[in-house]
C-alpha cells in the first residue's frame, strides 16, 4: 500500500467520530438553553407572541388537516330567568367536571432521547389545553384562569414523582377553594401507596368553634389532614409575638389532636412517620411503576415530602419555618417560586418545595382569585368588583371595626341585611385615609389595593364554613379583638342615642324624598353652596348702599307692591310773561 492511499475504514472512523461530537455540541448547547430560560407563570394568553407560539406548535405536532371543532349558535331568543342559568350553569359544571384534570405527564422510558421525551410531552399538554379550550367555548360555562406554561407543570411532575407524601397547603379561610380533588387521582395513579395530605395553613385566624367544625368535615370525608400557621411557628422561632391580638386568642392549646395547631417539631414528625408508612407498604407490597418510571424515593435512603398547591398560600414559608431559617424566597406577589427545590432535613426526612401553580375551575371568579391571593393584584383592572367580593364576605361590622369607619346604612325600603356596596366602601374609606385622585374623586385604586391587601394578610378576619353549615353568631364575633368590638358598640349606642333626639317623621320624609329622587319622581334640589372668598379680597372696602326705595314700595294695606313713578310736568311751550 503506497504512502499517498487512504483505506475507507479510516474515513468512517473519521465521519463517525466527527457526527458524535456535533450531536454533542447541539444537545449541549440545547441543555445551556434549557437553562438559561426563566420561568414564567402564564395564567392568560392576551400577548401576540404566545398566539404565534401556540400557533407554530400546532403546526409542528398536528397536522393541518385536523378537523375543527364544530361551533353551534342557538338563535333562538327565548328569554331565561337567573335562577334557570344559574341551574343550567351547575348542570353544566356536573357534565363536564371529569374534564377538568391536571395535565398527566406521558408515559416515559430512561432510554427516550431527549427530544423525543420533549416532543411527546408537549403534544400531550397541547392535547389538554384543546380540551379545556372545548370548555372556553361554552357560553354557559365560566372557566377560571389557569396555568398555561408548560415548564411550571413539569416541575410539578417531577415532585408527584419524586415524593413519597404529597402535602398539599390550602388557606384555612377557605380550605376547599385551594383544594385541587384531581392531583390527589394522579397522585394515586404515579403510586397506588402514594397519599396526600392537606396542611391547612393560616389557622391561627379561624377560631376554635370553626376549626372543630372543618376537622369534623375532613374526618367524614376520609381527608388527611393537618391544622398548621407558618406565621406564628416562624415567630416562636424567632422569639417574637404576632402582630395580631385575635390570631393570639386563637392560637390556644387545644386538647383534641384534630383541632389544634401543630408546632414545629411536632409537624416534622408527623410529617415524616406518614412518609415512612408509605414507603413501608410499598416495599411489603408489589408496587406497579407507571410506564417504567421511576416512582418515588425507594433508591435513597431518606423520605420525600413534597408540598404544592396554589399561589401565594405560604408554601415557601412553610418550608422556611420547618428549616428554621430563610431558604426560599418569600413574598406577597404569587409566583415567587420559579424551581422546585429540595432540603434535606435530616438523614431521613428531605422536603422539595414546587412552584405554585392554578388549577383550572369553575367554582370561581376572576375578582374571587384576585381577592383571595391566587392572581396578583397587579392583574386587577376592575377595583369595584374585586373589592365587592371582598365586601360581600366580610360582615358590615367587621369593616367598620377594623377601619374605624362609618358606612351608610341601607334605606328603608332596602334589604337590610345586605352587604355594603363597593362604592360606599370607597366612599368611605377614601374619605377616612384623605385618598384623592388628581380629578378630585376618591382614588379609588390605592385604596382597592391596599383593601385586598389587608384581605390576604388576614387583617379583615373573615372565612368560610364548611359544605352544609352555617355560621353562628358567636363564630363571627369571635373574630375580633376585644376593644374593637367594645368600639364598635359604642359606636352604634351613639348613633341609636342620636337617633332617638331625631323625630321618626322627618326620617319618613326623607326615605320617601330619596325613594322618588331614585326613581325619577322628582328633582333634586339644588343647594346654594356660598364659595369662600379668597384671602386677598376679604379686606375689601365696603360700598355705600343705594337708596332705590322710590322703585318698589308697600303702603301696607293690602299687601301688593306699589310703583311710584315720578311724574314730570307738561311741556306747555315758552311761558309768556306779561
Amino acid at each position: 500500500m503506497g504512502k499517498n492511499e487512504k483505506t475507507g475504514l479510516g474515513r468512517a472512523l473519521v465521519r463517525q467520530h466527527n457526527q458524535l461530537v456535533q450531536q454533542t455540541k447541539e444537545k449541549g448547547l440545547m441543555y445551556k438553553r434549557q437553562q438559561k430560560k426563566v420561568l414564567e407563570s402564564v395564567t392568560e394568553v392576551s400577548d401576540i407572541d404566545a398566539i404565534v407560539e401556540q400557533a407554530d406548535e400546532a403546526d409542528r405536532l398536528f397536522s393541518l388537516d385536523h378537523p375543527a371543532p364544530n361551533l353551534l349558535i342557538d338563535l333562538d331568543g327565548n328569554e331565561i330567568t337567573p335562577e334557570q342559568g344559574r341551574e343550567q350553569k351547575r348542570k353544566e359544571e356536573a357534565l363536564h367536571a371529569g374534564s377538568l384534570r391536571v395535565p398527566r405527564r406521558p408515559a416515559w422510558t430512561p432510554q427516550m432521547s431527549v427530544e423525543e421525551l420533549d416532543n411527546n410531552e408537549r403534544q400531550a399538554f397541547l392535547t389538554w389545553r384543546r380540551s379545556l379550550a372545548r370548555l372556553e367555548e361554552n357560553d354557559k360555562l365560566l372557566l377560571t384562569p389557569f396555568e398555561k406554561n408548560l415548564d411550571i407543570w413539569r416541575q410539578l411532575w417531577r415532585v408527584v414523582e419524586r415524593s413519597d407524601l404529597l402535602v398539599m397547603v390550602v388557606d384555612a379561610r377557605d380550605p376547599l377553594f385551594y383544594r385541587c380533588p384531581d392531583l390527589e387521582v394522579y397522585a394515586r395513579e404515579v403510586d397506588k401507596h402514594k397519599r396526600t395530605m392537606l396542611l391547612v395553613n393560616k389557622a391561627d385566624l379561624l377560631p376554635l368553634s370553626v376549626r372543630e367544625k372543618w376537622a369534623n368535615y375532613f374526618c367524614s370525608q376520609d381527608i388527611l389532614f393537618v391544622f398548621w400557621s407558618a406565621k406564628a411557628a416562624t415567630a416562636a422561632t424567632e422569639g417574637k409575638n404576632l402582630s395580631s391580638p385575635w390570631t393570639e386568642d386563637n392560637l390556644h392549646e387545644s386538647e383534641d389532636p384534630d383541632t389544634k395547631i401543630y408546632g414545629r417539631i411536632e409537624l416534622l414528625a408527623r410529617l415524616q412517620s406518614e412518609a415512612e408508612e408509605i414507603v413501608r407498604l410499598r416495599k411489603s407490597g408489589s408496587s406497579d411503576s407507571r410506564s417504567g418510571s421511576v416512582v418515588g424515593n425507594s433508591a435513597s435512603s431518606n423520605v420525600v415530602v413534597g408540598f404544592v398547591g396554589y399561589p401565594n398560600v405560604g408554601k415557601s414559608s412553610t418550608i422556611n419555618a420547618l428549616v428554621g431559617q430563610k431558604k426560599t424566597g418569600v413574598t406577597s406577589t404569587p409566583g415567587k417560586t420559579k424551581h422546585f427545590q429540595t432540603l434535606i432535613m435530616s438523614d431521613e426526612l428531605m422536603l422539595c418545595d414546587c412552584p405554585g401553580l392554578v388549577f383550572p375551575s369553575f367554582s370561581s371568579s376572576r375578582h374571587e382569585m384576585i381577592a383571595s391571593g391566587v392572581l396578583p393584584i397587579d392583574r386587577m383592572t376592575e377595583n369595584r368588583e374585586a373589592v365587592q367580593v371582598v365586601a360581600n364576605r366580610v360582615p358590615r361590622h367587621v369593616i367598620e371595626a377594623v377601619y374605624r369607619i362609618d358606612l351608610p346604612k341601607p334605606k328603608s325600603y332596602e334589604l337590610q341585611s345586605r352587604p355594603p356596596l363597593a362604592a360606599e366602601f370607597f366612599r368611605a374609606y377614601c374619605a377616612s385615609r384623605g385618598y384623592v385622585a388628581s380629578s378630585g374623586l376618591p382614588d379609588e385604586t390605592k385604596a382597592a389595593r391596599q383593601i385586598l391587601k389587608d384581605y390576604i394578610d388576614g387583617k379583615l378576619p373573615h372565612y368560610q364554613m364548611p359544605p352544609g353549615m352555617t355560621a353562628e353568631e358567636d363564630d363571627v364575633g369571635n373574630g375580633l379583638p376585644e376593644h374593637h368590638k367594645s368600639g364598635s358598640s359604642d359606636d352604634e349606642n351613639s348613633e341609636d342615642d342620636e337617633g332617638e333626639d331625631e323625630p321618626e317623621l322627618d326620617h319618613a320624609l326623607e326615605d320617601l324624598n330619596s325613594f322618588d329622587i331614585a326613581n325619577g319622581l322628582a328633582t333634586k334640589k339644588k343647594v346654594a353652596v356660598r364659595k369662600p372668598t379668597a384671602p386677598h379680597k376679604q379686606h375689601k372696602k365696603t360700598q355705600r348702599k343705594k337708596d332705590r326705595s322710590w322703585r318698589v314700595g308697600n303702603d301696607g294695606g293690602d299687601g301688593m307692591p306699589v310703583v311710584r313713578v315720578f311724574q314730570k310736568p307738561a311741556n306747555t311751550g315758552p311761558v309768556k310773561v306779561g
